[in-house]
């Protein structure tokens, strides 16, 4: 199938392009992006308007599947993501199994040939997450997983995530580090200040990510290896990761849409959608967080999608942490972000279709001529109305019911076929 894409204003910062242009995929690849397309297609998109980029990636996402697929599983998840504009995901390892063997792996990734968009598993850097054996990291590379994680159940002992870091980087793994204190945590609910003292309800300490953010550059700073942060949400963390990084050491980081736009006062509400892990944190942290994206430390967006059932977060203090946000994260940024002049389009595009494809080591993040055709369509200026009721994942825990965003994704494109389009606008 042919498909042209015509008048659209290309942003492909991988190529330090943007621009007006046409773009032409088939068979999967991009064929051209240049204006004035002549050549005959199937299928023409007519884009004036319109942004168009390469498929965003989030690296960082919970399906839930094997084991809780009533809160999601690798179909609707991938259906939620194109939803989003999303075109690729890297999948946590804290299902049930493990992904911690060849078997569950395969599992996930034969599943995902049914998905709209591509599913990259990631391992579990010990074996069933319980921060005490490594996992053989060459057998879940031959597998298919794109990085370890001990995303859920933080490595607790500093000289076995030492092991992990070496072995992971000598099989071509990055790992992928919560950094959380399950100590000072101690059954803590949400951050640890004012609002919680109020509801008198456990908080959850800063010095849980401050502290097991230190130990990660500590170690890769002595060991010359690279490690990446997941979820940074906290003023410390970040200024602790920018100094790393100027002075050489092997660390990227991530954030999400959340850690830049909420506060804890949101949690005034006892309503257990607003709880996640990290947790909301203070004006000051968002602050932070924000001008951390502004100034090239955070290297990538993500959404840290954790589905949970309407059920399982009624009860505010008993609810497990997590929110979804596949379906927010390019809307919600542009909103935070783009739309009050803190960072460029092209900025955006980078941080969510370009460096997490790079840490991964996993195709696409540009529109060049040969490129996957990968791509994402939107309006920046359509304003809507987050509705959990619409949303496409299975579960409707999402911390922006409510609020108006700006920007909107009107096609989805994975291996030049449309997986989603808004149908209610277009």
């Amino acid at each position: 199938m042919r498909l042209l894409l015509k008048n659209g204003y290309v942003i492909d910062s991988a190529n330090d392009f943007e621009g007006t242009a046409d773009i032409l995929t088939e068979n999967g690849e991009i064929t051209a992006c240049r204006p004035d397309i002549t050549e005959q297609a199937d299928r023409v998109i007519d884009c004036t308007g319109k942004m168009v980029i390469p498929g965003i990636c989030d690296m960082h996402v919970h399906f839930r599947d094997p084991g809780q697929t009533h809160k999601e599983d690798i179909i609707t998840g991938g259906d939620a993501a194109a939803a989003g504009g999303v075109t690729a995901v890297a999948c946590m390892p804290n299902t049930i199994p493990t992904v911690d063997n060849a078997e569950t792996v395969r599992y996930i990734i034969e599943k995902a040939k049914q998905s709209k968009v591509r599913v990259y598993p990631i391992g579990s850097v010990t074996k069933g997450l319980d921060g005490k054996e490594l996992c053989d990291f060459n057998e879940l590379k031959e597998a298919g997983c794109v990085a370890v994680s001990d995303d859920g159940r933080p490595v607790k002992n500093a000289r076995i995530m030492a092991q992990a870091m070496v072995r992971a980087h000598y099989a071509g793994l990055k790992v992928i580090s919560h950094c959380e204190d399950l100590d000072i945590i101690n059954g803590g609910i949400m951050n640890s200040g004012k609002v919680s003292a109020e509801l008198g309800v456990k908080g959850m300490h800063r010095l849980s990510e401050d502290i097991s953010t230190s130990r990660e550059i500590t170690l890769a700073t002595d060991l010359e290896m690279p490690i990446h942060i997941a979820h940074v949400s906290t003023k410390t963390s970040m200024q602790n990761i920018r100094i790393a990084a100027r002075y050489g050491v092997l660390v990227t980081s991530e954030t999400c849409p959340h850690y830049f736009m909420l506060t804890d006062e949101k949690l005034r509400t006892r309503d257990a959608d607003y709880r996640m892990n990290p947790p909301l944190r203070t004006e000051d942290d968002v602050k932070a967080i924000t001008e951390g994206i502004c100034d090239g430390t955070i290297d990538c967006i993500v959404t840290d999608h954790a589905p949970h059932s309407a059920e399982e977060k009624a009860d505010f203090e008993k609810a497990p942490n997590g929110v979804v946000g596949l379906e927010t994260s390019l809307a919600a940024t542009l909103t935070a972000l783009y739309h009050t002049g803190k960072v460029s389009l092209r900025r955006i595009v980078s941080l969510m279709c370009v460096n997490p494809r790079k840490i991964l080591g996993i195709d696409g993040g540009t529109l060049n001529e040969g490129s996957i055709a990968d791509i994402t369509i939107f309006d920046p200026n359509e304003e809507w109305v987050v509705d959990p009721a619409k949303l496409h994942s299975k579960s409707k825990n999402t911390c922006f019911k409510g609020m108006t965003l700006k920007g909107r994704v009107k096609y989805t494109i994975v291996g030049g076929n449309v997986v989603y389009e808004d149908t209610e606008r277009n």
